[in-house]
């Protein structure tokens, strides 16, 4: 179980670009890596990987993911909704996030998106602690004949609850394009 909560704190479950990280003034797009890089490198699966890319941004901007950037500066809001495409990406596809921050993207200038993401920093912290309570107890429960089999059934439980919690935000998705 020791080494378990080790592997959780390695993730870096908490690493979250806040509102009070991002400059007040507007930035280039390789500012805006280099942001996202000190943010989140410590996240990734292995150095090899990259949290974000010149391609990544073109494409968010080129798929409407994002509402118009001005004179290739990215303002404050650009920033907190790549964060939030940063998180979406793992799990939905671009279609699907583009879905999902839509209606905010059409009302950037009537919603106060700092509040907005300041909740959803809030709702990630709580679901960091549950996660980390859930794994934990699970892990308790899965019994095998081998350590290597234990570990086995755990991934696949593991997989099973986030394909569980994929496919109810995909049908949450779908729901946003009937309404």
């Amino acid at each position: 179980m020791e080494k378990l909560t080790e592997l959780l704190n390695k993730l870096h479950f908490e690493n979250q670009l806040t509102p009070d990280d991002i400059p007040n003034i507007d930035l280039y797009m390789d500012q805006v890596i280099q942001l996202f890089e000190h943010t989140f490198n410590s996240s990734t699966r292995n150095e090899e990987e990259k949290v974000l890319t010149k391609t990544m941004i073109n494409n968010y901007a080129k798929g409407k993911l994002l509402f118009p950037i001005k004179q290739k500066k990215y303002s404050k809001e650009h920033l907190l909704l790549i964060s939030l495409i940063y998180q979406l990406k793992g799990t939905l596809s671009i279609n699907d996030i583009k879905t999902t921050l839509n209606g905010i993207n059409e009302n950037i200038n009537e919603i106060d998106i700092d509040s907005f993401y300041r909740q959803y920093l809030d709702i990630a912290q709580s679901n960091v602690a549950h996660f980390k309570e859930d794994v934990t107890s699970r892990l308790t429960e899965i019994k095998a004949d081998t350590k290597e089999l234990e570990q086995v059934l755990h991934i696949l439980s593991l997989v099973h609850m986030s394909n569980m919690y994929r496919k109810t935000a995909e049908k949450l998705v779908d729901q946003l394009t009937t309404t």
